[in-house]
Parts: C-alpha cells; structure tokens; sequence
C-alpha cells in the first residue's frame, strides 16, 4: 500500500513559478478562485459565498495535508507570492497508488502556459516522489482548455459518463481521463 508524508510539505518550483503550502493569507484570492462566474464555469458546485468559507475551506485542506491525505499547492510567480491558482492530488486511494488530480488558474494568468509548468512538476512529484501509478482527471465535458492540457500531459480519456451528475437542476456529463506512471518499469 502507498505510504504518504508531506512533511516537511514538498514545495516545488519550476521556472516561472512556486508551489507552496496554501496559508489563510491566500483567503482572498481563495475566495475569487472558488467564487467568480468565469472560474466556476465548467466546475459544477457552488461558489464560496464568503471569505470565511474560503477561509474554513484553507484549514480543511491543510488539515488533510498534516493528515497526509491530500496534497495542494498555491501557485505563486517567482516575482510575486500572491497566489494565482492551486493544483492538488486529492481522493487519493492508497490501496490503489491512484489520485485524482484538480487545479485551478486565475482568469489574467491563463494563456501563458504556467498550468502546463505546475502540471509537469505537480505530475514528476506524483510519480517520483509520492510513487503515484496513476492519475485521473474528471472533467466536465465542456472545459476544453482544461481537456487540452491534460492530452498535452499525456492523459488518456477512459470514461465518458451520460447525465452521470446532477448539479443545479441539471443532469451533466464527466469525462475521466487518466495518466499511468510513465516512469515505471
């Protein structure tokens, strides 16, 4: 079975950016990740209505972190610690070296392919380090952006769920992709 420790938690950096622990000084930028029409398009839940729930939802990752259940980044710019988005390994399923993979970017940094560097160094710590055999991605159908950086990453689609979510009145679609450890053997 997969043994996880994330301390000290595992920051990483990549050529434009830091990979940091969130802290509640993120709460703001927290709260318009969770909360702003253009960033909640394609996540299907409801938007964080206050900073104090963006604030609870901080400690609840990080008490997962200190638990060793989940795994989240801020993502900061090397000229700049604000946080600008976050990318996790969260559902984690030990008996199955499996997690699922979730991220979110600032609507002024997209486009400049800072995803794709945080995904490459979040993908090499999942594999490396945590000794991940997999990773899967559930997307909504819709997010194309989101479904071209994970077929840029490598990841394969292997579901693709009809109405298999219901969220505001609606049944809506998944499509699970994954990404099997390419450096084992």
């Amino acid at each position: 079975m997969l043994l996880l420790n994330f301390d000290p938690f595992p920051s990483l950096s990549t050529e434009r950016l830091n990979l940091r622990r969130i802290t509640e000084e993120d709460e703001k930028e927290i709260f318009f990740l969770r909360s702003d029409k253009d960033m909640m398009q394609f996540l299907d839940r409801d938007p964080t209505k206050s900073i104090g729930e963006a604030r609870q939802w901080i400690r609840k990752i990080n008490a997962g972190v200190d638990k060793n259940e989940v795994i989240a980044w801020a993502m900061a710019l090397k000229t700049d610690p604000g946080l600008i988005g976050t990318i996790s390994f969260w559902n984690i399923q030990l008996e199955h070296y499996r997690s699922e993979i979730g991220y979110a970017l600032h609507t002024r940094f997209q486009g400049r392919g800072l995803m794709q560097e945080a995904m490459a160094a979040v993908l090499d710590y999942g594999f490396k380090t945590m000794k991940l055999h997999s990773v899967e991605a559930n997307v909504n159908p819709g997010n194309t952006r989101s479904i071209q950086l994970l077929e840029r990453n490598a990841f394969v689609r292997e579901a693709y769920h009809r109405e298999n979510y219901y969220y505001n009145g609606h049944f809506l679609d998944s499509a699970i992709y994954s990404l099997i450890n390419p450096f084992s053997s």
